[in-house]
């Protein structure tokens, strides 16, 4: 149950876990911009993700997995300068630590010192130990990432629910575990049964966060883009619209051209 809430003048990883000792759920959304993130950082947004579906949403690729790490490096940048209080982190992308954890370490770094973020994010459990633990030894805070792996979407064929068979839920209990151990200060969970969600959450002692994986984890992230309806092909099941942008986008610029073609912008006013 969720008590009320406390205020963080700057969220921190320590904060997140005394958010999960308490029973405060955990806010988080993307964020790839300086003007969005400002917006979400002053609605109180305690975690900003600089996620790589920034390949997605911004640049129109079908994955995640073309995005670069200067890409990743600008977008993040952009997002450490509008903000006050939440929490960032940043999706080490496709090709930058998977098999070479002195590469995986490198890249982590990179994004440390070029963009200012907070934390770094990783995809996958026991194949990727070793850049954790690299990375971590650096003294850069590590969140881990199971269950649905977009940047593992050619391995998987499918974006469909993960760990439903028995076999691939105990591998990854396994490897939440092993990434508490190893350092991780929190854990993202996508798209996977809500009951395996919430065994996860309550044997594990950092946060979990969730993504299409039940209420029972310690908060949600979306892609902020989704859920205020600036794209509108995307309707998984998880997905809560709070808005529907993209219709009153295309209607304020529709009446933008009708105003300029009929010479009605700008008028006396809206002039020197």
């Amino acid at each position: 149950m969720s008590t009320a809430k406390k205020e963080f003048k700057k969220v921190t990883t320590n904060s997140l876990l005394k958010m999960k000792q308490s029973g405060e759920k955990i806010s988080m959304l993307t964020a790839y911009d300086y003007t969005m993130a400002k917006i979400l950082d002053h609605a109180g947004v305690d975690v900003l993700l600089v996620g790589d579906s920034a390949s997605n949403v911004m640049a129109g690729h079908e994955t995640t997995l073309p995005i670069t790490l200067d890409q990743m490096i600008y977008h993040a940048a952009s997002v450490v300068r509008a903000i006050d209080r939440a929490l960032i982190i940043v999706d080490l992308p496709f090709g930058s630590y998977q098999g070479n954890s002195k590469e995986a370490l490198s890249s982590a770094v990179r994004i440390m010192k070029e963009s200012g973020g907070h934390a770094v994010k990783l995809e996958g459990g026991s194949e990727i130990i070793e850049s954790v633990q690299r990375i971590l030894t650096a003294g850069i805070p590590v969140m881990g990432h199971l269950g649905l792996t977009p940047q593992s979407i050619y391995k998987f064929g499918t974006y469909t629910v993960r760990a439903k068979e028995e076999a691939e839920a105990d591998k990854l209990i396994e490897d939440a575990k092993l990434l508490e151990a190893t350092g991780c200060f929190a854990l993202v969970l996508e798209k996977i049964p809500a009951h395996l969600a919430k065994r996860v959450a309550e044997e594990l002692n950092i946060p979990v966060i969730g993504i299409g994986a039940g209420g029972e984890v310690d908060g949600q992230v979306l892609v902020t883009h989704d859920m205020v309806g600036m794209t509108h092909e995307f309707h998984p099941r998880f997905l809560r619209r709070y808005l529907n942008l993209y219709e009153d986008m295309v209607g304020a610029f529709q009446s933008y051209v009708r105003d300029v073609k009929s010479n009605d912008f700008p008028n006396e006013k809206e002039q020197y």
